[in-house]
């Protein structure tokens, strides 16, 4: 009688291909100026924790510590770490029934201290070894890193593009197009922006606590002097003028978007959006998702079918497809592509808070800096 046959596991080429690229080029991750390799590991049916690896090399005498990113104390029984998380992210250390910090403590040989439910303040890591604590602290950033990736953006770098003349403008734009491409397929009132919301998005951040806002107005203050070095303490004059899609389908798109210059033809607001980037990216805030800004304004968007208050993510991430109804742009395009919806002077950037409005129907501010 022969033996039972053993079912062999199966790999297709491309499959293979695919996780030999996952091992080539493993994602990079960027906390606090320090680079880690995101190894890759096999999902689990919930979301917990991902596997990650210091990136540098066999010399670095920080590989398993945070270095003097944290003060560990040492005290009567060991050594003691506290670290600032948002409350949000604790369950993401906890896991399902409490086995991500099981696993944490029991690997790092630490015990990790988080604040009960509706409780705000910091985690403590203690430890018998100063180098388990740091381990311990090092992997807790590393898992808080991976989960506040997938939390939704609360507030964003803005442009605002809501001066009278542009919203003048957009307002005769939008009563244009619906009298002459209202029977175009899901042309209708309801997919056109706000005009006191109109701008343009710099970046988008996750600001999970108070102490995250405050941190995002001091970094973007911190932006202030190169702003004003670049403009020689004078606004911008800006030109809006023209309209452009992203998809490769005219007749299927979701956002119409207008197209912003400066007036005396120069980059200087490219440069400024750029740099605004790199200086949030660099402080662990912003994720940069493009080498460059794309600078634009939304004037049209299937998500406000739905929704008036809606935010995409604008050039910064996947445009969000569920339960949208694209419309045919192709009239709108032919018959206003060179639209001009004015020009004035810009003078400001400024944290916007996502879902929001001040007294003049624009973002309320988290903070902001001016050009002059």
């Amino acid at each position: 009688m022969s033996p039972p046959k053993v079912a062999e596991e199966q790999h297709t080429p491309h499959t293979t291909q695919l996780v030999n690229m996952e091992v080539l080029r493993p994602v990079l991750v960027n906390i606090n100026g320090r680079i880690y390799r995101k190894n890759a590991v096999k999902e689990e049916c919930y979301e917990e924790e991902d596997d990650y690896s210091y990136y540098g090399t066999a010399s670095d005498p920080c590989t398993d510590e945070p270095c003097d990113l944290h003060a560990i104390e040492q005290t009567e029984k060991g050594f003691r770490c506290s670290i600032d998380i948002p409350s949000v992210l604790y369950k993401y250390i906890i896991g399902k029934k409490g086995e991500t910090r099981k696993r944490l403590e029991s690997e790092t040989k630490t015990s990790i201290n988080i604040p009960k439910q509706g409780m705000e303040g910091p985690i403590v890591v203690t430890g018998a070894q100063k180098a388990s604590v740091a381990s311990a602290v090092t992997r807790l950033e590393l898992l808080i890193e991976s989960f506040r990736r997938k939390q939704p953006f609360s507030h964003f770098l803005s442009f605002p593009l809501n001066h009278p003349r542009v919203q003048e403008g957009f307002l005769s734009f939008k009563e244009e197009v619906l009298e002459q491409c209202s029977q175009d397929m899901g042309v209708d009132a309801s997919i056109f922006q706000n005009p006191a919301k109109l701008h343009l998005t710099v970046g988008t951040l996750a600001l999970l606590s108070e102490a995250e806002v405050q941190r995002a107005s001091e970094l973007l203050q911190q932006c202030q002097g190169f702003i004003r070095d670049l403009t020689v303490g004078k606004p911008l004059t800006l030109v809006v003028s023209g309209i452009e899609y992203m998809n490769d389908d005219p007749s299927m798109v979701d956002v119409l978007y207008a197209k912003v210059q400066v007036k005396d033809g120069s980059d200087m607001l490219q440069v400024m959006a750029d740099r605004l980037v790199e200086h949030f990216v660099a402080a662990g805030l912003m994720t940069r998702e493009w080498d460059r800004v794309k600078l634009h304004g939304t004037v049209m968007n299937t998500l406000f079918r739905k929704d008036p208050s809606a935010e995409d993510k604008g050039s910064h991430g996947k445009q969000n497809t569920k339960d949208r109804e694209a419309f045919d742009a192709r009239n709108i395009l032919q018959r206003f592509g060179e639209y001009h919806f004015g020009e004035f002077e810009l003078n400001t950037v400024q944290i916007s808070q996502r879902y929001s409005s001040d007294c003049t129907g624009y973002y309320s501010s988290a903070g902001e800096v001016t050009f002059s």
